[in-house]
């Protein structure tokens, strides 16, 4: 049977605004995110569950140097007794500080399989066996000597470290990753003899900045190797303000293969870049066709990284070759830097280099402090009962006499010898075969050597430059002992300046070179032709619409696009879809608004002079260089009014300009009197009572004008007959000659079979 229920009495329901109930459990829920999860401690450089596990590990006795064991035995004891997790995020964070490629210095020595480079898992927890490594032992050193404060388990059943001693630098050697509730940090490994050696700057110069710390830390120093290829500058300012990012490379050389061939080796990749991934990557863009300067890649590793990269031919530039591979892949990896650290273990805080490395001081000279007086409370406890021992030693017999025959012996002996409590203890509890021991010489040289050390105990207590002095000698050891000439210390990351390529090298090397006809149709439909098509009678389009401009040009090039809104829209030729069906909405290239339209488009050449117009008649000549856009937004260029809209534009060829208005009006003025500008509204080109312009062209004098008729033929007026139509810019010019089409257009469109189209 079940319970019944029985409801609350009114007086006992508490009404709660929904979002205010809301707003208290997710900040409950943030701020346990930040402090027990996702943020490293400034001190220590270790979330809990990281820091849960060494100090587990440390319970268990997996000391460096003593026998492995299994990992399901750590994991146990973790989520037993500190962590109330799963164990496979446990286990996933042990793997994690055991791998010697996502750690610069293990934490975890591992034996078994912990995974490797190309992104394999470890095995499951009960085959592989772990204990600590040496920097391990560092960070947890003194913990017995109430160095930290400890805090009570989740369950409350034991207790556990708040932070650990931290005698090595781990926050900025081995990094951390994490993601918080509206804050994440990310901080990149570093050597840790360089920061010993900027610790022990800041040692002498407190107030140092973080840019002057430079000089000691250069930048990050990854497990991977690689190459960071940023300039000092941006270093320094990442480092000062403690956000920014690193652009780190591949590392590779150049292997001859005999006959003038050669190959590249890449021999280091990236942080935190699977190998596995990497290589798949490459493989699918080779079979894309998108890297036609590499004929073949293969993975050749070891437990070295080997990836050989085999060129297209002989004649391929090496460094070209890299660069389009980092380009479009993860051998070149942007690893971010953001110094989001617990401040004293409870605010969140970005900080500079510098104010990292001042809070690791801070805590190691409160560390040496709290053992120092921890070691005083122990030598004033020893010298007490060494006093008692003196005692007993000077009386034996009568201590004897007294044990032997007093029912509560302490109280006596206390009252006797004028011994204290401690004192009377340690004698009471001492065993007989210690009395063998008891010689006074021995009892004063330890009493003696004891007080020696209480004294040089008690002036470091109460010298700050003594505590320094010492922190300073502390971290020379660390220094020595992951220095520059051992094979964990080595540095690994280099820094070089990107080679400076040129970017439409770069661009055309990861194109294959090859023409094409591109076939652009009324409604605004785009497709490439492979090949230089002449004869479009073949080309079919969609119901109702009809070819309006092609072109021939090839996959390197760039197309301009010009709009009716007087935006010049700049398309990379290569990604123009082929032409097996209609091809697809030139919109989906661009960001063209829905009531505009494309007025004209064609391959960029450069060096050219356009002269662009409206249909109200203005215009002036522009730059083609000028018209290039970086965006889909395009580059503004003719500045309109609405309703009007750019209608026509003219490769500048000649000392003379034609214009043409709806009302059939021609005039043929200089050039000369059109400015040029980089945008703008322009200058009136011809005046009109009604409608407005239609086309615009220009002519060299010798040559005279030329135009298309609707049957595909092709007239030429010399510029004697032409006088009637001279003028000057702004006039409302003549009837066009008899002959002229009646598209108003002095290039006319050609359609399918060949022929001119009237429009």
């Amino acid at each position: 049977m079940g319970k019944t229920l029985i409801p609350p009495e009114k007086s006992a329901v508490e009404e709660v605004p929904l979002r205010e109930a809301l707003e208290e459990r997710y900040l409950a829920y943030a701020l346990s995110t930040i402090m027990n999860r996702a943020l490293p401690d400034a001190r220590d450089g270790l979330k809990p569950v990281h820091r849960r596990l060494l100090f587990a590990m440390r319970l268990l006795r997996l000391d460096p140097g003593a026998a492995f064991k299994k990992s399901a035995r750590v994991v146990g004891d973790v989520i037993g007794k500190f962590h109330p997790h799963g164990d496979q995020a446990v286990y996933d964070a042990l793997v994690r500080l055991a791998q010697d490629f996502a750690q610069r210095y293990p934490l975890v020595d591992g034996q078994g399989n912990f995974g490797n480079v190309d992104g394999d898992n470890a095995a499951a927890m009960r085959y592989t066996e772990a204990r600590l490594t040496e920097v391990a032992r560092l960070l947890i050193d003194g913990i017995d000597e109430d160095a930290v404060d400890f805090h009570p388990t989740y369950d409350g059943g034991e207790e556990e470290p708040i932070v650990l001693p931290a005698a090595f630098p781990n926050l900025l050697a081995n990094g951390s990753q994490g993601i918080a509730v509206g804050m994440a940090t990310s901080i990149p490994p570093h050597n840790a003899a360089e920061l010993c050696n900027a610790a022990l700057f800041l040692i002498d110069n407190p107030n140092a900045r973080s840019r002057t710390l430079l000089k000691y830390v250069p930048g990050p120093d990854f497990p991977t190797g690689g190459v960071i290829v940023d300039p000092p500058s941006v270093i320094a300012e990442a480092y000062t303000s403690g956000r920014g990012s690193f652009r780190v490379r591949a590392r590779w050389k150049v292997e001859e293969t005999g006959r003038g061939t050669y190959v590249v080796v890449v021999t280091e990749i990236p942080w935190l870049v699977q190998k596995s991934r990497l290589v798949e990557k490459l493989a699918e863009l080779l079979n894309e066709k998108k890297l036609p300067l590499v004929a073949d890649v293969r993975d050749e590793s070891a437990e070295d990284v080997r990836l050989v990269i085999e060129p297209r031919s002989r004649t391929v530039d090496a460094g070209l070759l890299m660069e389009s591979l980092f380009k479009l892949t993860e051998l070149e990896s942007r690893i971010p830097l953001n110094m989001n650290v617990l401040v004293k273990g409870r605010i969140p805080k970005v900080l500079g280099l510098a104010e990292v490395l001042r809070e690791w001081l801070d805590h190691r000279r409160e560390v040496l402090l709290r053992r120092s007086k921890y070691r005083v409370a122990q030598i004033e406890h020893r010298l007490e009962v060494l006093g008692g021992y003196l005692v007993a030693y000077l009386n034996l017999d009568k201590v004897i006499k007294i044990i032997r025959k007093e029912d509560e012996p302490k109280p006596v002996l206390m009252k006797t010898f004028r011994l204290t409590d401690v004192q009377a203890d340690a004698v009471l509890n001492m065993r007989l075969r210690n009395l063998r021991k008891l010689e006074e010489m021995e009892i004063r040289a330890e009493d003696k050597a004891l007080r020696d050390e209480l004294k040089s105990l008690k002036a470091l207590i109460g010298s700050t430059k003594q505590q320094w002095k010492t922190i300073d000698a502390q971290i020379k050891e660390v220094r020595d002992k992951f220095g520059p000439k051992t094979q964990l210390g080595k540095r690994r990351t280099t820094f070089a300046e990107a080679p400076e390529h040129d970017e439409a090298a770069i661009e055309e090397a990861m194109v294959v070179r090859e023409p094409i006809t591109v076939v652009v149709s009324e409604k605004g439909w785009i497709r490439a032709l492979r090949g230089h098509v002449s004869d479009l009678s073949g080309v079919t389009f969609k119901t109702d619409d009809a070819l309006k401009f092609s072109f021939h040009t090839e996959t390197t090039a760039k197309i301009l696009a010009f709009g009716s809104n007087g935006r010049f829209y700049t398309i990379d030729a290569a990604k123009l879809p082929g032409g097996r069906g209609h091809g697809e909405p030139i919109r989906l290239f661009i960001d063209l608004e829905q009531e505009a339209d494309v007025a004209s488009v064609f391959a960029y050449q450069g060096g050219r002079k356009f002269l662009v117009a409206g249909y109200r008649g203005n215009g002036f000549i522009v730059a083609e260089d000028e018209c290039l856009g970086t965006t889909r937004k395009g580059k503004q260029v003719l500045n309109l009014k609405a309703p009007d809209r750019a209608c026509a534009m003219a490769v500048v060829e000649g000392e003379l300009a034609a214009t043409i208005g709806e009302n059939r009006k021609m005039v043929i003025f200089s050039i000369d009197q059109v400015p040029e500008m980089a945008r703008g509204r322009g200058v009136r080109l011809q005046r009109y009572k009604d409608g407005g312009l239609s086309d615009v062209t220009t002519l060299k004098a010798e040559e005279g004008l030329t135009w298309v008729d609707a049957a595909g033929r092709s007239f030429t007026l010399p510029l004697k007959e032409l006088k009637d139509w001279r003028g000057n810019r702004a006039d409302a010019g003549r009837l066009a000659p008899k002959g002229f089409p009646k598209s108003n257009k002095f290039k006319a469109v050609v359609a399918a079979n060949g022929k001119a189209a009237e429009e």
